[in-house]
């Protein structure tokens, strides 16, 4: 819609992730960023949540920000349809006038929200990693990575709303603002938005190894250092002492030693955890986008001059294949003695 057309007055939407029946935590992080936005710009914010029947968690959205909620439920919304969906959100976007709309850039949000950019006539900017409002104009200011990730583009949809973003999970953090309340409004929607020529046949799980990279407080990767693929396996270990998750490096993945759901960097996923140890990875600046934000870091590299021990806060320079088991032993050790 153009700018003349519509006046952004219901504030900022951020439409939610619901994932085994409850919202995922990524949306709390949007709708952080969300009241941030909102208030720079004197506005509300909405959480738009679509699924089946009494999803998990609708009530701390007000916590972290949110001063309503449009709650659809319906049988027929457990199964992922884009066409409903988009449908769905696009009148909710149309009926309620935002200025802004985000979504987590998880394989569903970058699915539906295209959809829905292109049903409201507006633009979107995918996997984002930075979001500001520019003083002067009002525009939300939308940081992405562009060219393979060498670039660093900040884009701005000066002539229509809503503006539109996908925003990569663990960009920003969630962050509480204690207790607060806020309005469940459950929307009429017409029988005719929920007809589709598309019919969910089976849906699989992914197997939590996969998936689990971003919500673990510690990611042990791994970068061509490892020389090979059996090299996982040692991190696969390390991580099950830590109870974390185990991540890998762009040439590691592109070589096929390990899946992509583990790649981290800005053509991966970009992770936050307690601890990020980097074994093996040189770490060039797109893998260094992706976990930057860890609190400690801890890199085991033999190349001394290895751009990684910039940001380490613990660096150990040696054979990877020397210092990692003797970890796993001292873990083991470790932890027998406080069993014993």
């Amino acid at each position: 819609m153009r700018r003349g057309e519509a006046k952004g007055l219901g504030g900022v939407f951020v439409v939610a992730e619901v994932r085994r029946g409850r919202l995922h935590s990524c949306t709390l992080e949007l709708t952080s960023k969300a009241r941030e936005l909102a208030d720079r710009r004197g506005k509300d914010v909405t959480v738009v949540v679509l699924r089946g029947p009494s999803p998990e968690g609708v009530g701390d959205l007000f916590r972290y920000g949110a001063d309503r909620v449009l709650l659809v439920e319906d049988e027929r919304l457990a199964s992922l349809n884009a066409e409903v969906h988009s449908r769905i959100v696009a009148r909710l976007v149309e009926e309620g006038d935002p200025e802004i709309v985000l979504a987590p850039a998880t394989t569903s949000g970058r699915t539906l929200l295209p959809a829905v950019a292109a049903l409201t006539h507006t633009g979107l900017t995918a996997d984002c990693t930075g979001l500001e409002i520019d003083d002067e104009t009002g525009l939300l200011l939308q940081t992405r990575p562009a060219i393979g990730g060498n670039v660093i583009a900040t884009i701005r949809t000066p002539d229509h709303l809503p503006q539109m973003a996908t925003v990569r999970p663990k960009t920003f953090p969630a962050s509480s603002l204690g207790e607060r309340t806020g309005s469940v409004e459950r929307p009429e929607l017409e029988e005719a938005l929920f007809e589709s020529g598309v019919v969910c046949l089976e849906e699989e799980t992914v197997d939590d190894e996969e998936v689990d990279i971003q919500d673990l407080d510690v990611v042990v990767s791994g970068g061509k250092g490892l020389k090979r693929p059996e090299g996982f396996k040692l991190l696969r270990e390390l991580a099950d002492l830590l109870e974390g998750a185990v991540g890998a490096s762009r040439p590691t993945v592109e070589a096929k030693w390990i899946s992509y759901p583990h790649q981290v960097g800005l053509s991966g996923k970009v992770v936050a955890p307690r601890i990020y140890l980097a074994a093996g990875i040189s770490g060039a600046v797109q893998h260094l986008a992706g976990m930057q934000t860890a609190e400690t870091v801890i890199a085991v590299n033999k190349d001394p001059e290895a751009p990684i021990f910039r940001v380490a806060d613990i660096a150990l320079c040696g054979d990877l294949y020397e210092i990692l088991p003797r970890l796993i032993e001292a873990l083991r050790r470790e932890r027998e003695e406080r069993h014993d």
